[in-house]
């Protein structure tokens, strides 16, 4: 079997899908995407598919490595997402050349199905509170949600009351049973970061996220000494190299890899694993579309330490579009009491829509995340 061809999509409301092609009429489809940068990620998928085209796509890890090191330079966000996409689609070949489900060829599933759980967002705390209602509603066990806007390195105790405010009025509405993640997005620094974390720790967490951005990961050490709720943080790092600091560190207790970041199956299997042998959970990163999100269940099914899975249906992002209607089998992804089952369908599991992937693609998209400032003019972090 050889490679043929690879065809990139730019879709709405934010996504690239890939389909790579075979001589033997199997193909494969991926998700290369960096949120806002997607056009960059496309153009780094076709200079890696000069080395492809004629090759056997079955040999997923030699392909891995080549792409990786061929390069001489190597990693980052564009570089990895790229290679990302293609290998979540030679994975998605190889399951149906052999008529399986990728996570058997990655040793078997270890589970039947996964928690998720759902973002919820809103203007005002009774808003936010509605919306964890309605989720629950919805048989979802847990949520996830901004736990504040813009802020600056030293701000305002109104700042840090508004976001006690609004998870105060979550709790009040809900209780205490459903799990609740709170995103800080990388917009808070060390001095307020101490101060956040301290404030929200009486509600019992189920985790925080990106207290500080990633390239400050020293500051995790002072907010881990200082609480107790467990600390998530990985979506902007991209290799199990960025990884492993971290994990050295031990101030991080859950790691979210992206499928569609972090170099794709190959390379999240193994920050998995080696998460696993740091006693750290996994929750990969999906605010994406589906074939991301299918190729996250395969890692989460032969993933011991994975415990919860994100996943974007109804996200506020998807406004044109939203994950299931690019598939033809619309019912794979099976929620039910809080979580979703583990696709058991050959390769990813996921049945892509062509022709509506085509008739989109003509729109396209040009997605960009908004840019914030404070109140003194400067740039805030999004």
């Amino acid at each position: 079997m050889k490679i043929t061809k690879l065809t990139t999509y730019i879709v709405p409301p934010r996504w690239c899908f890939l389909k790579v092609e075979t001589d033997e009429g199997i193909t494969g489809w991926g998700e290369p995407v960096i949120e806002g940068k997607a056009l960059s990620v496309e153009a780094a998928v076709h200079e890696l598919s000069d080395y492809l085209i004629g090759k056997d796509p079955l040999l997923i890890e030699d392909h891995w490595q080549v792409m990786y090191r061929a390069g001489f330079y190597r990693g980052g966000g564009i570089h990895m997402s790229a290679i990302a996409g293609i290998d979540q689609a030679l994975w998605d070949i190889k399951g149906k050349a052999a008529n399986l489900p990728v996570h058997a060829l990655l040793g078997g599933k270890c589970r039947d199905k996964i928690k998720v759980y759902s973002w919820i967002g809103g203007d005002r705390p009774s808003d936010v509170a509605q919306n964890a209602k309605d989720v629950m509603a919805r048989g979802f066990e847990a949520i996830k949600l901004n736990g504040c806007e813009e802020m600056q390195i030293v701000d305002t105790n109104a700042k840090v009351d508004a976001a006690v405010e609004t998870i105060a009025t979550i709790r009040d509405a809900v209780g205490y049973d459903l799990g609740i993640g709170v995103d800080f997005h990388g917009r808070v620094q060390k001095p307020m970061a101490k101060v956040l974390a301290k404030e929200l720790e009486q509600f019992r967490l189920m985790f925080i996220e990106e207290p500080v951005l990633s390239e400050n990961k020293e500051a995790l050490r002072d907010i881990a000494n200082h609480i107790a709720t467990p600390i998530a943080l990985g979506e902007r790092l991209y290799s199990r190299w960025d990884f492993k600091s971290v994990l050295q560190d031990g101030y991080v207790d859950i790691l979210q890899p992206d499928l569609s970041h972090a170099a794709g199956i190959t390379e999240c299997r193994k920050i998995a694993t080696m998460a696993e042998a740091y006693d750290v959970a996994l929750a990969p990163h999906c605010p994406l579309g589906p074939i991301a999100l299918a190729a996250c269940l395969q890692v989460d099914a032969v993933s011991h330490n994975a415990f919860i899975q994100e996943q974007s249906l109804g996200i506020h992002y998807n406004k044109s579009n939203d994950i299931l209607d690019y598939l033809v089998n619309k019912d794979v992804f099976k929620y039910e009491d809080g979580m979703v089952a583990i696709p058991d369908g050959p390769g990813l599991g996921v049945e892509i829509d062509e022709e509506y992937v085509i008739e989109r693609a003509k729109e396209g998209h040009r997605w960009r995340n908004p840019v914030w400032r404070h109140a003194d003019g400067s740039v805030a972090e999004w």
